[in-house]
């Protein structure tokens, strides 16, 4: 469960921060201290993707989309509707950008 935070995204003690290169076109940070992950980024655009369970206040948080709907278990479901993509439509959408 992450949150899309964009590419404005400020970090206290980024000393503490190391970044992973993941693929050609993404990395994840982490802490270099616990290990704890604290995002998921895009490369070139530099969006990022922050794990909900990071921020203090949930509330106003939208579950929406899920992706490589096509690799999960198939006794993983969630209640609510969201917008799906596959492996290949994740690719083929943030791969180009």
């Amino acid at each position: 469960m992450v949150i899309d935070c964009g590419s404005d995204v400020e970090y206290e003690s980024e000393e503490n921060i190391t970044v992973y290169n993941s693929s050609e076109w993404a990395e994840r940070g982490f802490c270099k201290k616990c290990g704890s992950h604290l995002f998921y980024r895009l490369k070139e655009v530099k969006d990022h993707q922050i794990p909900a369970g990071l921020f203090e206040n949930q509330e106003s948080f939208n579950f929406n989309l899920q992706v490589y709907i096509d690799r999960k278990p198939s006794f993983y479901n969630f209640a609510n509707k969201t917008l799906e993509m596959t492996e290949a439509e994740v690719i083929e959408k943030y791969a180009s950008e």
